[in-house]
């Protein structure tokens, strides 16, 4: 199984090394920055994030919940419209760790079935709510998914991490190929913007571009 039980800004390389059936970092060699979104599509929460990536003329990848695209279907679109990658996130958020692995892939499958019926495409890539899978998980998954890790985490979700710690962690540690990840979701909507413009400011001046998966 794999867990981050902890907040771990940095996920060690050596972990990334342990488990390289799944994604981590992409493209080392390009001074590129992947963005990432976890949870939504969630009103208010999602339109603030995609006004800073259109600011910054930036791509993502949105990994949707589910029953969320079920509640907000045109948001779904709409975060596909502007040129962003979607991905599966399961379709109730469900924690790998606490699910048979029979359930997990029900809902695992559920959840792709539809965001493809709303997004009208193949669905490519999935995360793993809270980054938690059982191995028999991610060996079923990986027939019909590419599963998406990150190295880096902004801590946007964390009320004992403040605003600029998170901005400040989240800078320090991105490099080349850098898969950061943020939240579009109730409990981000007032620092979360605000902390990607700052991130995505500060790495502009360093030279990185940001681009989707």
């Amino acid at each position: 199984m794999i867990s981050f039980g902890m907040f771990i800004h940095k996920v060690p390389r050596r972990l990334q090394k342990a488990f390289p059936q799944f994604i981590w970092r992409k493209n080392e060699n390009t001074q590129k920055i992947y963005l990432t979104f976890d949870d939504g599509p969630v009103p208010q929460a999602t339109d603030a994030v995609l006004e800073v990536l259109d600011k910054f003329e930036a791509k993502a990848t949105f990994f949707m919940v589910g029953d969320n695209v079920d509640k907000n279907p045109a948001l779904a679109r709409e975060v596909l419209s502007q040129g962003h990658t979607i991905g599966n996130h399961t379709y109730n958020h469900l924690n790998g760790l606490w699910c048979t692995t029979p359930k997990y892939l029900k809902n695992v499958r559920q959840g792709k079935a539809v965001l493809e019926d709303v997004l009208g495409q193949e669905i490519r890539f999935f995360r793993p709510p809270y980054g938690k899978i059982k191995k028999g998980q991610w060996k079923a998954v990986g027939q019909f998914h590419e599963i998406v890790m990150w190295d880096v985490l902004s801590g946007d979700y964390s009320p004992s991490l403040s605003v600029e710690n998170s901005i400040l962690k989240t800078v320090k540690y991105s490099q080349n190929g850098s898969v950061l990840v943020f939240h579009d979701q109730e409990k981000t909507v007032k620092k979360a913007p605000y902390i990607l413009e700052q991130v995505l400011y500060r790495l502009s001046d360093k030279g990185f571009e940001f681009d989707r998966l």
